[in-house]
């Protein structure tokens, strides 16, 4: 093991044939041991293909999602992640709800030491709606690059 490596702690999802989870409450977040848990850095995850739906309408909302977190002893499994995000697919919410949702599970999974999610929705009816979301402050002297996205635009 790498130096700072502690026992890996047991994963459901890793190295296992995996289904897409049918919605957020039976996804698993898989955490792992952090290589490096005496440092403080940045882990970012981006899914620029996001989806969900309407819970009024049944209509599909796509989004730009960023999640920088500060990891503690833990981080995310990234296969974990990427099946917990796509249980969404099918499972109707607000685009408030979804941000927040995802940004708390994953606190809950790994309690980093900081975490922020932007989602970046797409316009549907003419309006994008971005939402923003972080737990407590950003431990001293990390550099937190910004989320890259720019504001929705349209034609203009």
């Amino acid at each position: 093991m790498g130096q700072g490596m502690t026992d890996p702690v047991q994963t459901t999802i890793l190295g296992q044939p995996a289904g897409q989870p049918a919605s957020p409450d039976e996804a698993r977040l898989d955490p792992v041991a952090n290589p490096h848990p005496d440092q403080n850095y940045v882990a970012r995850f981006v899914a620029p293909e996001f989806t969900s739906l309407c819970p009024v309408t049944g209509q599909p909302d796509f989004a730009h999602l960023v999640i920088d977190y500060v990891p503690d002893q833990l981080i995310v499994e990234s296969k974990s992640l990427k099946l917990f995000l796509a249980s969404f697919r099918n499972h109707g919410a607000f685009h408030e709800d979804c941000t927040v949702s995802i940004g708390k599970r994953i606190v809950e999974a790994i309690q980093p030491r900081y975490l922020r999610i932007g989602g970046y929705w797409y316009p549907r009816g003419g309006i994008p709606i971005d939402v923003f979301w972080q737990t407590g402050v950003l431990p001293e002297g990390v550099w937190l690059p910004d989320q890259g996205v720019s504001p929705y635009r349209g034609r203009g």
